[in-house]
């Protein structure tokens, strides 16, 4: 019984990385081509004349996937952007919850700390491609980025003991 779980499990676990074993999709792209190999964003945003492609992924949503695509519906760009890198472009006091958006997609979750005066926003990721990490981006009541604050992804640490 136990053994059969496990293959089960290991079963899905395969079919959602299905989509790691495609070419990703490349620069000069139609947009029409970006949705046959993704299939449908899990979120979409407006940046300027631009428009961003969201795919979200990954068992506890570590890895979140940015598509641009220009005015002319072509692909601009395709990257991972929870990462140590990317959050580290981050600038307090002038991004707000609307470029955080654009930037790393839609958070894990949102809260709130008694010691923070407005929403914080949890992103999990690999830090260096190997810690299970939660960046939390906490937001004055404007909507303002004051802080960013790196640190282990206790709930995935205890879902592993």
């Amino acid at each position: 019984m136990r053994k059969a779980l496990m293959c089960a499990i290991l079963a899905l676990s395969l079919g959602g990385c299905a989509q790691f074993g495609r070419p990703p999709p490349q620069p000069g792209d139609s947009r029409e081509a970006v949705l046959t190999r993704l299939g449908q964003p899990t979120n979409v945003y407006a940046d300027g004349a631009d428009t961003l492609l969201e795919y979200a992924y990954g068992p506890f949503g570590q890895y979140t996937w940015m598509a641009r695509l220009g005015p002319d519906g072509r692909l601009r760009s395709y990257e991972q952007v929870l990462t140590s890198a990317k959050f580290a472009t981050v600038k307090p006091g002038k991004d707000t919850k609307e470029t955080i958006l654009r930037i790393f997609g839609r958070p894990t979750q949102v809260t709130h700390y008694a010691s923070v005066d407005g929403d914080v926003w949890l992103y999990r990721y690999k830090e260096q491609d190997v810690w299970n990490s939660m960046m939390s981006v906490e937001f004055d009541r404007q909507g303002v980025v004051q802080a960013m604050v790196n640190g282990p992804d206790e709930e995935r640490e205890v879902r592993r003991r």
